[in-house]
Protein backbone atom coordinates (compact mmCIF):
# COMPACT_ATOMS: atom_id res chain seq x y z
CA UNK A 1 0.00 0.00 0.00
CA UNK A 2 3.21 2.10 -0.24
CA UNK A 3 2.84 5.19 -2.48
CA UNK A 4 5.32 7.20 -3.41
CA UNK A 5 3.85 10.21 -3.65
CA UNK A 6 3.26 10.12 -0.05
CA UNK A 7 6.85 9.65 1.04
CA UNK A 8 7.35 12.99 2.78
CA UNK A 9 3.86 12.32 4.63
CA UNK A 10 5.89 8.79 5.39
CA UNK A 11 8.55 10.89 6.74
CA UNK A 12 6.98 13.72 9.05
CA UNK A 13 4.37 10.31 10.59
CA UNK A 14 7.90 8.52 11.36
CA UNK A 15 9.78 11.62 12.60
CA UNK A 16 6.70 12.37 14.62
CA UNK A 17 6.33 8.66 16.44
CA UNK A 18 10.59 9.54 16.79
CA UNK A 19 9.99 12.66 18.78
CA UNK A 20 7.21 10.90 21.12
CA UNK A 21 8.81 7.67 21.75
CA UNK A 22 12.31 9.76 22.71
CA UNK A 23 9.67 11.52 25.43
CA UNK A 24 8.60 8.54 26.95
CA UNK A 25 11.46 6.72 26.45
CA UNK A 26 12.88 9.67 29.03
CA UNK A 27 11.08 8.00 32.35
CA UNK A 28 9.58 4.65 30.59
CA UNK A 29 11.96 1.20 29.09
CA UNK A 30 11.87 2.35 25.48
CA UNK A 31 11.61 -1.72 24.36
CA UNK A 32 8.29 -1.86 26.58
CA UNK A 33 5.10 -2.76 25.01
CA UNK A 34 3.37 0.54 27.57
CA UNK A 35 6.28 3.20 26.23
CA UNK A 36 5.01 1.93 22.67
CA UNK A 37 1.37 1.92 23.40
CA UNK A 38 1.44 5.29 24.45
CA UNK A 39 3.41 6.16 21.11
CA UNK A 40 0.63 4.88 19.05
CA UNK A 41 -1.86 6.49 21.49
CA UNK A 42 -0.42 9.92 21.50
CA UNK A 43 0.09 9.93 17.88
CA UNK A 44 -3.40 9.16 17.31
CA UNK A 45 -4.93 12.03 19.40
CA UNK A 46 -2.22 14.38 17.90
CA UNK A 47 -3.77 13.68 14.44
CA UNK A 48 -7.31 13.99 15.30
CA UNK A 49 -6.54 16.88 17.05
CA UNK A 50 -5.15 17.90 13.79
CA UNK A 51 -8.23 17.54 11.62
CA UNK A 52 -10.50 18.32 14.62
CA UNK A 53 -11.77 21.53 12.46
CA UNK A 54 -12.91 19.51 9.40
CA UNK A 55 -14.67 17.82 11.94
CA UNK A 56 -16.45 20.94 13.37
CA UNK A 57 -17.09 22.03 9.76
CA UNK A 58 -18.89 18.50 8.81
CA UNK A 59 -21.27 19.04 11.97
CA UNK A 60 -21.99 22.88 10.95
CA UNK A 61 -22.62 21.17 7.06
CA UNK A 62 -25.23 18.28 9.10
CA UNK A 63 -26.88 21.10 11.29
CA UNK A 64 -27.40 23.13 8.28
CA UNK A 65 -28.94 20.47 6.53
CA UNK A 66 -30.87 19.61 9.30
CA UNK A 67 -32.29 22.64 9.60
CA UNK A 68 -33.52 22.96 5.95
CA UNK A 69 -35.00 18.94 6.25
CA UNK A 70 -38.59 20.29 6.43
CA UNK A 71 -38.03 22.44 2.92
CA UNK A 72 -36.47 19.24 2.02
CA UNK A 73 -39.83 17.42 2.53
CA UNK A 74 -42.03 19.76 0.66
CA UNK A 75 -39.51 19.72 -2.64
CA UNK A 76 -39.86 15.47 -2.00
CA UNK A 77 -43.48 16.07 -2.13
CA UNK A 78 -44.10 18.24 -4.78
CA UNK A 79 -41.58 16.67 -7.41
CA UNK A 80 -41.97 12.86 -6.36
CA UNK A 81 -43.05 12.18 -9.64
CA UNK A 82 -40.05 13.99 -11.49
CA UNK A 83 -37.28 12.68 -9.75
CA UNK A 84 -34.57 14.29 -11.89
CA UNK A 85 -36.23 17.54 -10.81
CA UNK A 86 -36.80 16.83 -7.59
CA UNK A 87 -33.08 16.53 -6.93
CA UNK A 88 -32.46 19.66 -9.20
CA UNK A 89 -34.29 21.63 -6.78
CA UNK A 90 -32.62 20.17 -3.56
CA UNK A 91 -29.24 20.28 -4.52
CA UNK A 92 -30.32 24.39 -4.82
CA UNK A 93 -31.87 24.48 -1.86
CA UNK A 94 -28.29 23.32 -0.27
CA UNK A 95 -26.49 26.13 -2.31
CA UNK A 96 -28.39 28.71 -1.79
CA UNK A 97 -28.22 27.97 1.84
CA UNK A 98 -24.66 26.98 2.14
CA UNK A 99 -24.69 23.40 3.06
CA UNK A 100 -22.58 20.78 1.65
CA UNK A 101 -24.31 17.20 1.33
CA UNK A 102 -20.15 15.66 0.85
CA UNK A 103 -19.67 17.35 4.20
CA UNK A 104 -19.41 14.48 6.26
CA UNK A 105 -16.96 13.17 4.15
CA UNK A 106 -14.28 15.65 4.81
CA UNK A 107 -12.48 14.12 8.13
CA UNK A 108 -12.97 10.39 6.76
CA UNK A 109 -11.06 11.75 3.26
CA UNK A 110 -8.34 13.67 5.61
CA UNK A 111 -8.02 10.60 7.81
CA UNK A 112 -6.94 7.87 5.26
CA UNK A 113 -3.83 9.43 4.34
CA UNK A 114 -2.89 9.38 7.88
CA UNK A 115 -3.98 6.02 7.62
CA UNK A 116 -1.81 4.92 5.06
CA UNK A 117 0.86 6.53 6.69
CA UNK A 118 1.08 4.83 9.96
CA UNK A 119 0.04 1.11 8.36
CA UNK A 120 3.44 1.97 5.51
CA UNK A 121 5.34 2.95 8.53
CA UNK A 122 4.79 0.60 10.93
CA UNK A 123 4.91 -2.30 8.56
CA UNK A 124 8.83 -1.14 7.62
CA UNK A 125 9.11 -1.72 11.61
CA UNK A 126 7.74 -5.12 11.26
CA UNK A 127 10.22 -5.74 8.47
CA UNK A 128 12.95 -4.33 9.89
CA UNK A 129 13.28 -1.97 7.49
CA UNK A 130 15.18 1.07 7.39
CA UNK A 131 12.71 4.06 5.70
CA UNK A 132 11.80 7.21 5.95
CA UNK A 133 14.61 8.64 8.11
CA UNK A 134 14.08 5.80 10.94
CA UNK A 135 16.96 4.62 12.84
CA UNK A 136 17.95 1.42 13.66
CA UNK A 137 17.77 1.70 17.10
CA UNK A 138 13.66 3.04 16.75
CA UNK A 139 12.92 -0.05 14.63
CA UNK A 140 14.69 -2.83 16.95
CA UNK A 141 12.85 -0.82 20.17
CA UNK A 142 9.46 -1.62 18.03
CA UNK A 143 10.46 -5.08 16.93
CA UNK A 144 10.99 -6.11 20.47
CA UNK A 145 8.16 -4.23 22.10
CA UNK A 146 5.24 -6.80 23.19
CA UNK A 147 1.53 -5.68 24.50
CA UNK A 148 -0.01 -7.99 26.74
CA UNK A 149 2.53 -10.63 25.56
CA UNK A 150 1.93 -9.84 21.94
CA UNK A 151 4.65 -8.36 19.33
CA UNK A 152 4.00 -5.08 18.04
CA UNK A 153 4.82 -5.86 14.47
CA UNK A 154 2.81 -9.34 14.47
CA UNK A 155 -0.54 -10.01 12.73
CA UNK A 156 -2.96 -12.96 13.20
CA UNK A 157 -1.56 -14.43 10.04
CA UNK A 158 1.67 -14.16 10.97
CA UNK A 159 3.74 -17.89 10.85
CA UNK A 160 4.41 -19.33 14.30
CA UNK A 161 8.03 -19.01 13.26
CA UNK A 162 7.56 -15.47 13.03
CA UNK A 163 6.14 -15.28 16.15
CA UNK A 164 8.47 -16.95 17.86
CA UNK A 165 11.23 -14.59 16.70
CA UNK A 166 10.32 -11.61 18.20
CA UNK A 167 10.55 -13.82 21.55
CA UNK A 168 6.63 -14.34 21.97
CA UNK A 169 4.33 -17.10 22.46
CA UNK A 170 1.99 -18.02 19.24
CA UNK A 171 -1.03 -18.95 20.60
CA UNK A 172 -0.99 -16.09 23.20
CA UNK A 173 -0.21 -13.33 20.13
CA UNK A 174 -3.25 -14.90 18.58
CA UNK A 175 -5.39 -14.68 21.18
CA UNK A 176 -4.19 -10.77 21.72
CA UNK A 177 -4.85 -10.14 18.30
CA UNK A 178 -7.99 -11.79 18.04
CA UNK A 179 -9.27 -9.92 21.12
CA UNK A 180 -7.91 -6.54 19.57
CA UNK A 181 -9.74 -7.50 16.38
CA UNK A 182 -13.17 -7.66 18.40
CA UNK A 183 -12.37 -4.07 19.97
CA UNK A 184 -11.72 -3.11 16.75
CA UNK A 185 -15.21 -4.09 14.86
CA UNK A 186 -17.07 -2.90 17.74
CA UNK A 187 -15.91 0.33 17.92
CA UNK A 188 -16.60 0.57 14.35
CA UNK A 189 -19.73 -0.77 15.00
CA UNK A 190 -20.95 1.96 17.65
CA UNK A 191 -19.07 4.70 15.62
CA UNK A 192 -21.32 4.15 12.32
CA UNK A 193 -24.51 3.71 14.72
CA UNK A 194 -23.97 6.89 16.49
CA UNK A 195 -23.79 8.55 13.21
CA UNK A 196 -26.78 6.70 11.16
CA UNK A 197 -28.78 7.19 14.02
CA UNK A 198 -28.48 11.36 14.33
CA UNK A 199 -28.67 11.08 10.81
CA UNK A 200 -32.43 9.46 10.24
CA UNK A 201 -33.38 11.21 13.48
CA UNK A 202 -32.55 14.81 11.37
CA UNK A 203 -34.22 13.36 7.97
CA UNK A 204 -36.65 10.39 8.48
CA UNK A 205 -38.00 10.49 4.92
CA UNK A 206 -34.63 10.13 3.81
CA UNK A 207 -34.25 7.76 0.91
CA UNK A 208 -30.89 6.85 1.64
CA UNK A 209 -32.02 5.27 5.10
CA UNK A 210 -31.93 2.02 4.21
CA UNK A 211 -28.69 1.90 2.94
CA UNK A 212 -27.53 3.63 5.94
CA UNK A 213 -29.09 0.78 8.26
CA UNK A 214 -27.25 -1.97 5.77
CA UNK A 215 -23.72 0.17 6.24
CA UNK A 216 -24.20 -0.14 9.91
CA UNK A 217 -24.70 -3.67 9.87
CA UNK A 218 -22.14 -4.59 7.67
CA UNK A 219 -19.24 -2.09 8.86
CA UNK A 220 -18.06 -4.32 11.57
CA UNK A 221 -16.86 -6.90 9.03
CA UNK A 222 -14.78 -4.46 7.85
CA UNK A 223 -11.94 -4.91 10.78
CA UNK A 224 -11.78 -8.78 9.71
CA UNK A 225 -9.33 -6.82 7.21
CA UNK A 226 -7.64 -5.69 10.25
CA UNK A 227 -6.56 -9.45 10.94
CA UNK A 228 -3.28 -8.53 8.06
CA UNK A 229 -2.98 -5.56 9.83
CA UNK A 230 0.10 -5.31 12.72
CA UNK A 231 -0.77 -4.67 16.45
CA UNK A 232 0.42 -1.59 16.83
CA UNK A 233 -1.94 -0.34 13.44
CA UNK A 234 -5.18 -2.14 15.23
CA UNK A 235 -4.56 -0.39 18.50
CA UNK A 236 -4.17 3.18 16.28
CA UNK A 237 -7.40 2.38 14.64
CA UNK A 238 -9.18 1.44 18.26
CA UNK A 239 -8.12 4.78 19.50
CA UNK A 240 -9.25 6.62 16.63
CA UNK A 241 -12.79 4.77 16.63
CA UNK A 242 -12.90 5.77 20.87
CA UNK A 243 -11.75 9.33 19.99
CA UNK A 244 -14.70 9.74 17.25
CA UNK A 245 -17.25 8.24 19.44
CA UNK A 246 -16.47 10.89 22.49
CA UNK A 247 -16.59 13.47 19.93
CA UNK A 248 -19.72 12.82 17.99
CA UNK A 249 -21.39 12.10 21.98
CA UNK A 250 -19.73 15.65 22.91
CA UNK A 251 -21.33 17.65 20.12
CA UNK A 252 -24.46 16.19 19.89
CA UNK A 253 -25.16 16.49 23.75
CA UNK A 254 -24.69 19.69 22.93
CA UNK A 255 -26.57 20.22 19.51
CA UNK A 256 -29.56 18.12 20.36
CA UNK A 257 -31.96 17.37 17.15
CA UNK A 258 -35.13 19.81 16.18
CA UNK A 259 -38.25 18.31 17.03
CA UNK A 260 -41.82 19.20 15.99
CA UNK A 261 -44.13 20.77 18.43
CA UNK A 262 -47.90 20.58 18.62
CA UNK A 263 -48.06 23.15 15.79
CA UNK A 264 -45.41 21.16 13.43
CA UNK A 265 -42.32 23.60 14.04
CA UNK A 266 -38.81 22.58 14.51
CA UNK A 267 -38.16 23.43 17.99
CA UNK A 268 -34.66 22.71 19.38
CA UNK A 269 -34.32 20.89 22.92
CA UNK A 270 -32.27 22.72 25.09
CA UNK A 271 -28.56 20.96 25.08
CA UNK A 272 -27.95 18.03 27.80
CA UNK A 273 -25.86 19.23 30.66
CA UNK A 274 -22.17 18.56 30.85
CA UNK A 275 -20.41 16.69 33.35
CA UNK A 276 -19.98 19.51 35.34
CA UNK A 277 -23.69 20.60 35.18
CA UNK A 278 -24.76 17.41 36.61
CA UNK A 279 -23.09 18.12 39.70
CA UNK A 280 -25.55 20.20 41.44
CA UNK A 281 -24.26 23.25 43.43
CA UNK A 282 -24.96 23.38 46.48
CA UNK A 283 -27.56 26.53 47.45
CA UNK A 284 -25.98 28.88 49.23
CA UNK A 285 -27.47 30.15 52.80
CA UNK A 286 -29.46 32.86 52.36
CA UNK A 287 -28.16 36.46 54.79
CA UNK A 288 -29.76 36.44 57.88
CA UNK A 289 -32.62 38.62 57.83
CA UNK A 290 -32.60 41.61 60.48
CA UNK A 291 -35.76 41.30 62.74
CA UNK A 292 -38.02 44.25 61.43
CA UNK A 293 -37.07 47.43 64.08
CA UNK A 294 -40.10 47.62 66.71
CA UNK A 295 -42.79 50.03 66.09
CA UNK A 296 -43.03 52.35 69.51
CA UNK A 297 -46.18 54.04 69.41
CA UNK A 298 -45.55 57.98 70.94
CA UNK A 299 -48.02 58.07 73.28
CA UNK A 300 -49.13 61.93 74.44
CA UNK A 301 -47.71 63.17 77.73
CA UNK A 302 -50.70 63.50 80.02
CA UNK A 303 -50.41 66.82 81.18
CA UNK A 304 -51.46 68.44 84.94
CA UNK A 305 -54.88 69.64 84.88
CA UNK A 306 -53.62 73.38 86.03
CA UNK A 307 -51.91 73.31 82.73
CA UNK A 308 -54.75 71.91 80.72
CA UNK A 309 -56.82 74.76 82.49
CA UNK A 310 -54.33 77.43 82.46
CA UNK A 311 -55.38 78.07 86.24
CA UNK A 312 -52.53 78.36 89.09
CA UNK A 313 -51.84 77.32 91.93
CA UNK A 314 -52.08 79.27 95.05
Amino acid sequence: MELSWLNWLYTAVAQVITWIHQGYSSFLDPNSGLTWALTIITLTVLMRLLIFPLFLKQMRSSKKMQELAPKVQEIRKRYKNDKQRMNQEVMALYQGQGANPLGGCLPVVAQFPIFISMFTVLNAMAHGELKFGMTQQLVDSARAAHIFGAPLPATFWSSDTQIQAFGANPIQTKIVLAIFVAISSLTTFLTVRQSVTRSMAQMPDNPMAQQQKILMYISPLFAIFSLNFPLGLILYWVTTNLWTLGQQHWFYSRHPTPVADAKGNMVTPEPKPGLLGKVKKAPEPEPPSEPAPKMVRQQPVRQPRSKRTGSKKS
